[in-house]
């Protein structure tokens, strides 16, 4: 267990991640790898062609710099047809990527990489392992998508890889865009200067109406229905607890400057019952417990009709926060008075902002961004959440972080079985609390 971490040493720390997340923490660095040849065009390859994947791209593209995108990456062809014509559409002169560069299958991913400078992975999670251990491989520069992985197995191949990417001077940005965004930086620097003492408690939740649904076809193979259906099944996904949430649970590591030490909690399917639905659960609640002992509550449910909730709220010694993606952040003492209350009007898009930050760096040839260890250390507090709820157990993060349980198929291939299969009804099994072996 770490030792409990004393407020100057909070500071210290909060100070040099809101640095990094801003991008200039690293950039008197040479760049080394790819984008070093003196070349005036960035060349991009997207790796996963749907909605998420075109709009990494389409901010890339928006970027003030030279950029071209020279090569598509999916497992579906019809994914990629939607994704080229819509940035087609849009941004025909940086378009070069003839049927020859536009790739489709399991391996397609192998054949787009070598031929960009940078390349966004942003296919479901399951795959970022993978993918992200070929690019570091191939000595690009990255963009990548949250969550980072979906079990224990792929967060250890992403650090490792991340390891690396940082030898080899590969700038990594990762999706948690409210890292780059005004009103969280701007909390940070005040938090950071002690404005709310230190942080004892805490709130985040993610509560919506959940996602999409894909009804079954006909002659489908169970492995293209679940691919299809990423998001129900969570050797893709991660669960939204990983996939969706993880956002909300990055800030309360970011604020307590590391990760819980163990994680307790509950969750079910209360709404989303059917088949149609996979093995995920539709709400979670969870207890995250950090070195110095203060518990962060946390929420996220996916019920139809429900009040929305998505924010954060922590209680210092001092005061207290709200903070929320919406550009809001309201900071006050415990007699009401109001400390900071930031402007929401004319912010920059974070989305946006991730994308310009990174490719300025490329563009002048310098070592910023390395996103990875905190987005994995994210990613995992929400796999642990995960674990917690499906097996009722509390969970902590040394014994979680060495599983060898492997959520990934033995096999990627249209005709080949994922680990989780329906039975006759068409239904998946469902986690059992009490009963699931998770780790």
């Amino acid at each position: 267990m770490k030792k409990p971490i004393n407020q100057q040493e909070r500071r210290d720390f909060l100070k040099a991640t809101a640095m990094l997340a801003g991008g200039a923490m690293l950039s008197s660095i040479p760049l080394a790898g790819a984008y070093a040849s003196g070349s005036d065009t960035i060349k991009i390859a997207l790796i996963g062609c749907g909605d998420r994947g075109t709009g990494a791209a389409f901010q890339a593209l928006s970027t003030k710099f030279n950029i071209k995108l020279v090569a598509m990456a999916d497992a579906f062809q019809d994914r990629l047809d939607s994704s080229y014509q819509s940035l087609s559409s849009k941004f025909g002169a940086k378009m070069d990527v003839p049927k020859e560069r536009q790739f489709v299958g399991f391996d397609a991913y192998l054949k787009a990489i070598p031929l960009a400078d940078v390349v966004l992975l942003t296919t479901p999670p399951g795959f970022r392992p993978i993918h992200f251990e070929e690019a570091v491989k191939q000595n690009k520069q990255i963009f990548m998508e949250k969550p980072v992985a979906v079990d224990a197995p792929g967060i250890r191949k992403v650090l490792a890889a991340a390891e690396e990417a940082k030898k080899k001077k590969l700038n990594v940005v990762v999706g948690l865009q409210r890292r780059y965004q005004t009103n969280y930086l701007e909390s940070m620097k005040r938090i950071n200067d002690g404005a709310i003492g230190d942080i004892m408690s805490g709130q985040v939740y993610w509560n919506s109406g959940g996602v999409w649904v894909r009804p079954r076809k006909a002659n489908q193979t169970e492995m293209e229905y679940q691919m299809r259906n990423w998001y129900y099944f969570n050797w893709l996904c991660g669960d939204h607890i990983v996939e969706q949430h993880v956002h909300n649970i990055d800030i309360a590591n970011w604020i307590k400057n590391g990760h819980p030490v163990s994680v307790q909690g509950t969750g079910s399917r209360a709404w989303r019952t059917g088949k149609d639905y996979g093995e995920i659960y539709d709400n979670h609640s969870i207890e995250l417990t950090y070195a110095d002992g203060a518990i962060i509550h946390s929420q996220c449910r996916h019920f139809e009709g429900i009040s929305n909730r998505v924010d954060e709220s922590f209680q210092g010694t001092k005061g207290k926060i709200y903070l929320s993606g919406s550009n809001q952040a309201i900071m006050k003492d415990y007699s009401g008075k109001e400390l900071y209350n930031h402007n929401t009007k004319g912010n920059a898009n974070p989305y946006q902002t991730e994308h310009d930050e990174l490719f300025d760096a490329v563009s002048k040839g310098e070592y910023r961004f390395s996103n990875v260890d905190y987005a994995a250390t994210s990613t995992f507090s929400a796999i642990i959440g995960r674990y917690a709820t499906y097996s009722g157990q509390t969970i902590k993060w040394d014994e979680a972080l060495a599983s060898d349980i492997s959520l990934m198929p033995e096999r990627f291939a249209w005709d080949a079985n994922p680990r989780l299969m329906p039975d006759e009804k068409g239904l998946y099994p469902i986690a059992m609390p009490g009963q699931a072996k998770v780790i």
